[in-house]
């Protein structure tokens, strides 16, 4: 089976989604951080191009901060999620499934103390709800991505 480009824009937009709500109630049940960690990490998010001068406390709600780390976020979603269709193209579900799980790992280990370098703020975020979350991106990335193709033979 070669690449399916839709199905893996498909796929990175609701894996990004899903990753997020399992973020968010994370949040809620464990930390009881709800909205103060939502909107820190947006604005975590919205200053790589936004600039540092928005990271200062307090961490409020803000559209346009909020906007644009929807964006960036999406944009990001969809990027991993070409990078692993590539790589799973070819694999069935089962060896996907795994393949999506190791990808998460990486992709923690990359945002989370690669990109650090360039973005240093980003240090915040680094705790095992964002690994869980990361790790629920490259699952549910690899299962969509895998049942969206199929729909489309």
């Amino acid at each position: 089976m070669s690449l399916n480009w839709a199905a893996a824009v498909g796929a990175g937009i609701v894996a990004g989604t899903l990753a997020t709500a399992i973020q968010l109630f994370l949040w809620w049940a464990f930390l009881d951080a709800l909205p103060w960690m939502l909107y820190r990490d947006a604005r975590l998010t919205a200053a790589i191009l936004m600039g540092r001068e928005i990271l200062p406390p307090p961490a409020t709600f803000d559209w346009t901060v909020m906007m644009v780390a929807t964006l960036i976020h999406f944009a990001i979603s969809i990027t991993y999620s070409l990078i692993l269709a590539c790589l799973i193209s070819r694999l069935e579900m089962a060896l996907s499934l795994l393949a999506g799980s190791i990808f998460g790992l990486i992709l923690y280990g990359i945002n989370m103390y690669g990109l650090t370098l360039i973005f240093p703020w980003f240090w915040e975020a680094r705790d095992w709800i964002t690994i869980l979350a990361h790790i629920v991106f490259g699952i549910s990335m690899a299962g969509t991505y895998k049942a969206f193709a199929r729909q489309e033979l």
